[in-house]
């Protein structure tokens, strides 16, 4: 399996994410939306950023389980009930990925949206990976 990621010099240099991303592989794996919901099924942590390190860590848990590794993301979708604080807390968010995720950036969109499934989820995050 390999993936490439393509960061053309004619768009703006990417922060936090890559423009395009090719994949061989044989094996496709869809993972579904996660929040930061706990083995009780409770969303946990009242911040975007605490809600953000949960969400990425059941992604990546989900992720895992499959038999993938964080490197294997192809692409991953963030939405967020408040565009605002993602961005003012895109550092902090940057940390969070590179100490559970590494510097393998997917292709990602971040996506505002009025509600999601779980009422006090402020983010929620999907995507899908290529493997061997």
């Amino acid at each position: 399996m390999s993936l490439h990621r393509h960061n053309p010099a004619e768009l703006p240099p990417p922060t936090g994410f890559s423009h395009a991303v090719t994949a061989t592989g044989t094996r496709l794996v869809f993972l579904a939306g996660q929040t930061s919901l706990d083995r009780d099924g409770k969303v946990t942590g009242d911040t975007l950023s605490e809600q953000f390190e949960t969400a990425l860590a059941n992604l990546l848990a989900a992720l895992r389980h499959a038999g993938g590794s964080p490197a294997d993301l192809a692409r991953v979708t963030v939405y967020t009930t408040d565009v605002d604080a993602y961005r003012r807390n895109a550092p902090e968010l940057g940390r969070i990925w590179h100490r559970l995720a590494g510097r393998d950036y997917p292709a990602m969109a971040v996506i505002g949206v009025v509600r999601l499934w779980d009422d006090p989820a402020l983010v929620e995050l999907d995507g899908f990976a290529v493997l061997d």
